[in-house]
């Protein structure tokens, strides 16, 4: 047998790269054996791209979907973990509750909306049950068994940590409420409550009912005047009045509706008008406001409270939603545990939004609480900053040339001027020494202590709000849009504690007001500027905000095509 072989060098080049081909031909058997040897020219092989950082992002709600929508996925390895594949507009959930906006109208697929960022993020629908900062993993589970245990566990490791998992209801460990209450959280309450409504009145009518059963049957309880139960109870109220009093006429004069609420006075995150025309018209309306009692126990048919002076009273009820606040999530208080913040309600995060004490690790949305840093925690050091010919004492003109830094890295210092009226650091210094002249002043340690005592006094926690969620998600994604620029182009203030800037201005949270709607077509807003507006005009500023913050136009489009149709031909009284 003859045979032939040939070496072609190159033939299967792609870059520097290349293949050896040997081609052997038998002449007897006309057989054809191809073989190839790759090898690698490494002095001419060109660099690969380093591979994309991974970010996992924890949860769909606000905070999480903002900072999806946002970030520049062609950076990053985006992956997103959530038990829920939809995003929720949940500022509208009181409406579904009693059909003046369906269910379809206020969610949003997570797969539609990673979809429009060119399909480069990942879905998984699971819920991490544990986070091992040490060595950058989440444990994550299914509902549905897909390992080997068939518990359907699994790991995903990461370089960046973005916690938006959100709150879960607070029932501050109340007897009985998780067994007998609804709540208002997800989309599945609002239906289940919907449920419920329909259900009492069909329960009411029965013919072997006396009326004391009936009456107990459509007490509807709501517990919490936060903006939340307020809204409900607007709703429910018009619902019943409205609708439902069409559809069972013969017990529509047994319907009590009732707001029981911890504190002096519902709505009391509002300004005091707001707070006053709220409860002036619930009790127009005929809903029982019980404010100052606390809730102590619930039983199958019976809500027991105390007041101040710790007397009880109870009261028989029907149905009952419990929107008294909210709390950590069980993932967030193991989590808390392990750094250290286990006497928290919250986690804790920098200005940055980082977690403290952990690398790489974000938590925007619910689940957190920025802590801003306290001016007079580092007193000290501020002065020593503004101090730059170390003289020991501070003029006017080297404080003001520091009080930009000064109040981006503090902004209580900003806002406390503002609050007393003061136009700048001058005035400051006179409220705490006296009369003084524009630069002739000098300030020493102490006193420069006297005049920044009470600033810190402006330092408040941010609310557990969608618009809260949202502008950390939005600034947390810029941050990471801007990363490596800003490492070598840090466009933060300077710092006060060592050399050089920081890479990112601080998170500020800009209120752009909030609305309570109060039924009967009446909404009262409160916007920047101390504007209050209460009427039938501010429900339409209500509804033009709300349609205009939906994720897509078709989302907006069923928000508006519902309220149209609730106007025309009142709401949906189906309780599918």
């Amino acid at each position: 047998m003859r045979s032939a072989t040939f070496f072609l060098d190159g033939a299967f080049r792609r870059g520097s790269a290349f293949s050896k081909l040997v081609l052997i031909f038998a002449a007897s058997g006309g057989a054809l054996v191809a073989y190839a040897d790759a090898r690698t020219d490494p002095a001419t092989e060109p660099s690969q791209a380093a591979p994309k950082k991974k970010v996992v992002v924890l949860g769909t709600g606000w905070a999480g979907t903002t900072f999806v929508r946002n970030v520049d996925s062609s950076l990053y390895d985006v992956q997103v973990i959530s038990p829920r594949n939809y995003f929720a507009f949940t500022p509208l959930l009181p409406s579904v509750t009693c059909g003046t906006v369906e269910p379809r109208s206020i969610v949003e697929p997570i797969r539609k909306i990673i979809r429009k960022k060119g399909g480069e993020i990942k879905f998984w629908e699971a819920e991490c049950f544990n986070i091992d900062p040490d060595n950058k993993k989440v444990h994550c589970r299914t509902n549905t068994g897909t390992n080997l245990e068939r518990n359907g566990e699994f790991l995903v490791d990461y370089d960046y940590l973005v916690i938006a998992v959100g709150a879960r209801v607070n029932t501050f460990n109340t007897p009985g409420v998780v067994q007998h209450c609804h709540f208002l959280k997800e989309v599945e309450d609002a239906q289940k409550i919907r449920k419920s409504v329909i259900d009492s009145f069909e329960r009411a009518i029965l013919p072997d009912l006396d009326e004391e059963e009936r009456k107990r049957t459509l007490h509807f309880v709501i517990v919490g005047g936060g903006p939340t139960g307020v809204e409900f109870a607007a709703e429910l109220h018009d619902f019943i009045s409205e609708d439902l009093a069409k559809l069972y006429p013969t017990v529509c004069n047994l319907v009590k509706i009732s707001v029981i609420e911890h504190g002096g006075h519902i709505l009391t995150m509002f300004d005091k008008r707001i707070s006053k025309f709220a409860e002036e018209k619930f009790r127009r309306d005929g809903i029982e406001l019980r404010t100052g009692y606390r809730v102590v126990k619930v039983s199958d048919n019976t809500i027991t409270m105390e007041d101040k002076l710790h007397v009880e009273s109870s009261v028989s009820y029907g149905m009952a939603v419990w929107s008294a606040g909210v709390g950590a999530r069980p993932i967030i208080l193991d989590f808390m545990k392990q750094i250290a913040q286990g006497n928290r309600r919250a986690l804790a995060t920098d200005e940055w939004l980082r977690v403290r004490e952990c690398d790489g690790v974000y938590a925007i949305g619910d689940c957190a609480t920025m802590s801003q840093r306290k001016v007079m925690e580092d007193i000290l050091e501020i002065f020593k900053f503004a101090d730059k010919d170390n003289s020991g004492t501070l003029t006017v003109k080297e404080i003001n040339d520091a009080l930009e830094d000064i109040c981006i890295r503090y902004p209580q210092v900003e806002l406390y001027l503002k609050s007393n009226q003061m136009s700048n650091i001058v005035d400051l210094i006179k409220a705490s020494k006296g009369d003084v002249r524009k630069e002739s002043v000098e300030l020493d340690i102490e006193e420069f202590k006297n005049a920044l005592a009470d600033v810190d006094s402006e330092v408040k926690n941010l609310p557990a709000t969608a618009q809260v969620a949202a502008q950390q998600g939005n600034y947390l994604a810029s941050c990471f849009n801007r990363m490596k620029h800003c490492d070598k182009k840090p466009e933060g203030p300077l710092r006060i504690r060592e050399l050089g800037r920081h890479r990112f201005r601080p998170f500020r949270y800009k209120h752009l007001g909030q609305f309570a709607p109060l039924g009967g077509e009446q909404t009262a807003a409160q916007l920047p500027g101390d504007w209050i507006s209460i009427g039938h005009s501010s429900q339409w500023l209500w509804y033009s905000v709300y349609a205009s913050k939906q994720v897509s136009w078709r989302t907006r489009a069923l928000v508006i095509s519902d309220w149209t149709r609730r106007f025309i031909h009142g709401r949906d009284s189906s309780c599918i």
